[in-house]
């Protein structure tokens, strides 16, 4: 994703954190203490296996997001929507996210 943005201004990344739960233990406090922060640092430091901080609010984002992967059928992540309503799982390099996108 950062190689993508670096190489094409003209892309932009939405993220959707969505825990699975019963994979990974403590996904759910965790995703919330990301979004409470808005942090990249701290979704870096996740994937990074870091300890975080408890989450410093009550946000319904989380909840609201798993609900949403419910209704379109996502059920393991990563996954890439495309603007064209394209759904993409699993992941992708660099190269293939640009091509996927397109010009």
């Amino acid at each position: 994703m950062k190689k993508v943005i670096e190489e094409r201004k003209d892309i932009a990344f939405y993220i959707k954190l969505f825990p699975l739960r019963t994979i990974h233990p403590g996904a759910y406090e965790k995703s919330k203490a990301i979004v409470c922060e808005n942090s990249m640092a701290l979704l870096e430091d996740a994937f990074d296996k870091k300890p975080l901080p408890p989450p410093k609010c009550e946000t319904p984002v989380i909840d609201e997001n798993m609900k949403l992967a419910e209704k379109l059928g996502i059920s393991s992540v990563p996954v890439i929507i495309l603007p064209d309503g394209r759904v993409i799982q699993g992941y992708r390099d660099a190269k293939a996210l640009t091509n996927l996108i397109g010009n």
